[in-house]
């Protein structure tokens, strides 16, 4: 029996170092790669911001993150870049984040010089549903938000999606996806509006 308890704790040691090691090494290459992999991100965003503000040349982002207060009421950081050709200000670009049915759903917004209307969305990161879920990446349902008030919308079941304004018509099978959407630019676009406000870079509507 003591031969077999210490084959027991040998065995269990192994395993304890191994596990240890191989859990720096994971942490390692994270850190290693987390650069590389925001960059990345920032690419993708960039990119998918380029085909919702056509008329941007380059997008520039501000020197200090805007702050939005989430539905836990956390505060977090919102790296919002600034949509430009020559001189002027053609647009604003962020990441807006919801709360999905598979997951979180990461979603790039642009809005015009003036925070007025909404240019569109693109999907940044998404694992939602295929065929259902997943459809908030196709154009029958982000075009709604195209040229709507960059304001506060509605999600309602049925109706026409051709009219352009506050109203979104949900995806059939996919309400979830489709309220993540909506809630999460009505918590963005008001927040970032107002601090862009207060910083001068934008007008107050007045």
């Amino acid at each position: 029996m003591l031969r077999s308890l210490k084959h027991f704790l040998r065995e269990s040691w192994l395993l304890i170092a191994a596990s240890f090691f191989f859990g720096l090494l994971i942490a390692a290459t994270n850190a290693a790669l987390s650069p590389r992999i925001e960059m990345n991100k920032v690419t993708k965003l960039t990119s998918l911001a380029a085909g919702l503000l056509t008329d941007a040349k380059r997008f520039v982002p501000l020197a200090e993150p805007v702050e939005v207060k989430t539905r836990g009421g956390k505060t977090e950081p919102v790296a919002v870049y600034k949509a430009v050709a020559g001189d002027e200000v053609v647009g604003w670009v962020f990441k807006v984040v919801g709360s999905g049915f598979a997951d979180k759903i990461e979603l790039v917004a642009a809005v015009d010089g003036p925070f007025e209307k909404l240019a569109g969305f693109d999907v940044l990161a998404s694992n939602e549903t295929p065929g259902f879920g997943d459809q908030i990446k196709e154009m029958s349902f982000r075009e709604q938000f195209m040229g709507a008030p960059a304001d506060r919308f509605t999600l309602v079941s049925t109706g026409s999606r051709q009219e352009i304004d506050s109203t979104i018509v949900a995806i059939s099978g996919a309400t979830v996806s489709s309220t993540a959407v909506v809630e999460a630019m009505n918590l963005y676009l008001p927040q970032i509006k107002e601090q862009l406000q207060q910083k001068g870079l934008i007008g107050d509507g007045n």
